[in-house]
């Protein structure tokens, strides 16, 4: 099994700094200014109608909004369709002239992040988890699951291995089918989580080509994978906005990821160019079919384009006891003589080895996602 990188000798990961800047204070999230960016959210009504918000003050458990059908937007209606109606004429003007707002509590808003169950992931975007993770290169797969609210959350099965990663993704009010449809569209930007079954992920991956994405489909796909934050924000200049949005990731309290967007490798003008290049290709599997990345060649509307994460996830490369192990497994139990190659003794070796340290997230775990300007989400890990 090909390892790019040099092999850790220890699955303490007291050693490995969480990447935080010296200088960087403790995240609080917020709003961006209205000149900068609307920031938007959705909630259910008294008669079960979505109704779209337009906010106007966050703290961790509430948000002060104005109502959009109270400016002549109909309910249920996507947040672009619900904007549009109104205009941003007069959504600057309710900021100012005493349209009234509202009180919501948090945990009653609704996954604004997505609307399809079908996205556009990426692995090793930022070049801190591209070391991490042994990759050389920036690639996409698709990931499959509806998006989940703010505050939600996650099973954990007891034959997984549970990661978390902390992600930028952004969505379009139309199909995009080139680039000069990405150029016109109105984008909106959220935070997200992508939770990575690494033991999935180890089994399914060719470790000869991580690029090709093979595994990642199965391994990030699911009903409970693809947590979102409350807010769709749509940013006047959305290079400047991503640049600066800071993301992080804490669990139980403790920061463990911590990079802003302006270090991603691609952004995500790159990102879609790279997808629709790529988009017919059959080169994906998701539970045994395989699968192109965009279904018609193209990003539906409703479909997240997902930045990939920063580093400081769990995982960590096989070691030499898991490649060691795995080799002796492969021929002391005579798994060479099935043809099955000697990878797949290393990776269960490297997920029983893992499962015994224990590094990876339990039952009872809480994994926060949190953004500057984005809102943040919270995930509560259950037993099944």
């Amino acid at each position: 099994m090909p390892i790019s990188i040099p092999l850790p000798t220890s699955r303490d990961r007291a050693t490995r700094s969480n990447r935080i800047s010296p200088g960087e204070r403790p995240i609080v999230p917020g709003l961006a200014a209205p000149a900068d960016a609307l920031t938007f959210a959705q909630t259910q009504d008294d008669a079960g109608r979505v109704v779209t918000l337009l906010v106007t003050a966050y703290d961790s458990d509430a948000i002060d909004a104005i109502d959009l059908t109270g400016l002549g937007a109909r309910p249920d209606l996507d947040i672009f369709d619900a904007a549009a109606a109104v205009g941003d004429t007069r959504l600057m003007a309710a900021l100012t002239d005493g349209t009234p707002r509202y009180r919501y509590d948090v945990p009653a808003l609704l996954a604004a992040g997505a609307a399809a169950d079908r996205h556009i992931a990426t692995g090793t975007n930022f070049a801190g988890h591209a070391t991490e993770a042994g990759s050389r290169g920036v690639f996409n797969f698709p990931k499959f699951g509806g998006p989940t609210p703010p505050r939600t959350t996650l099973v954990v099965q007891p034959d997984t291995l549970m990661d978390f990663e902390v992600e930028i993704g952004i969505r379009f009010d139309r199909d995009i089918r080139s680039t000069a449809d990405f150029e016109a569209a109105r984008k909106g930007v959220f935070v997200c989580g992508d939770f990575t079954d690494r033991a999935a992920l180890a089994r399914l991956i060719d470790p000869k080509n991580i690029e090709s994405g093979r595994g990642f489909t199965d391994a990030k796909s699911g009903s409970d994978r693809f947590p979102t934050g409350p807010f769709l924000v749509i940013p006047r200049d959305w290079r400047a906005f991503i640049r600066n949005e800071r993301i992080v990731t804490r669990v139980n309290g403790v920061v463990r990821q911590d990079a802003r967007g302006g270090e991603m490798i691609l952004d995500f003008e790159a990102l879609v160019a790279k997808a629709l290049r790529d988009g017919r290709r059959r080169a994906y599997v998701y539970r045994g079919t395989a699968t192109p990345l965009l279904a018609n060649g193209i990003i539906p509307r409703g479909t997240a384009v997902m930045s990939g994460t920063c580093g400081g996830v769990i995982f960590m490369p096989p070691m030499r006891e898991d490649i060691v192990g795995g080799l002796i497994d492969h021929l002391a139990l005579g798994r060479f003589l099935t043809g099955r190659p000697a990878s797949a003794s290393v990776a269960n070796r490297f997920v029983r080895n893992e499962r015994k340290a224990g590094r990876y997230l339990r039952v009872g775990d809480r994994v926060e996602h949190l953004s500057t300007s984005m809102g943040a989400l919270m995930v509560d890990l259950i037993a099944p």
